[in-house]
């Protein structure tokens, strides 16, 4: 009699885990997984470039002085429009930057003053820690961005990382990441936005 009921019990049991999907149990793995895939993190980081007159503010920011220290840009002092306060600069492409950026353009974009290319995506490093409370749970991950061409590799330093949450909640179908809600926690686009650099 006691034989039969741990065979019922086994039996039982396994019925009930092969119903379960691996999707039912938030896993680091399964946590990385769902963030890796969603559209938020692989949406790669683009690089707006302005050429022609722009104000001395956006000419001594950061990527202005990179693309001036690689050699790719070069500016002479110019007259502002109106709605700018001078110093202006006249900005263009030099050689070298012209070679840069010309293999990176989208054909619609060749000639263009203002352009966007792709420099850069999100490599998820690891889940350092998931605290669930019922069918809701926040992951703490670690991510870095990944240069897509040398554009990239000038503004985007492979050795910085970063510290996100991404909130999940469990549906009938399993767990997934919550990419933009206003209401549970906080969604995936604004946890990478708010993303500070980790120690």
């Amino acid at each position: 009699m006691r034989k039969t009921t741990i065979l019922a019990l086994y039996v039982a049991s396994t019925l009930l885990l092969s119903s379960r999907s691996p999707r039912d149990f938030l896993t680091r793995r399964l946590a990385a997984d769902l963030i890796a895939s969603s559209s938020t993190f692989r949406a790669q980081r683009q690089f707006d470039l302005s050429t022609g007159v722009i104000s001395n503010q956006t000419y001594l920011s950061p990527k202005y002085l990179a693309l001036q220290h690689r050699g790719w840009i070069s500016a002479v002092v110019a007259r502002c429009p109106t709605a700018i306060t001078p110093p202006c600069w006249d900005v263009t492409l030099t050689p070298s930057g012209v070679d840069t950026f010309q293999i990176l353009l989208a054909p619609a974009d060749a000639g263009k003053q203002s352009f966007s290319i792709p420099a850069a995506r999100r490599e998820l490093l690891a889940i350092t820690g998931i605290a669930k409370q019922g069918n809701v749970a926040d992951a703490e991950f670690t991510w870095h961005w990944l240069p897509l061409n040398e554009v990239g590799a000038v503004m985007y330093s492979g050795d910085v990382h970063y510290r996100s949450t991404a909130s999940f909640r469990s549906y009938d179908d399993g767990w997934r990441v919550v990419e933009t809600s206003p209401h549970s926690g906080q969604p995936l686009d604004e946890a990478l936005k708010n993303a500070d650099p980790t120690p």
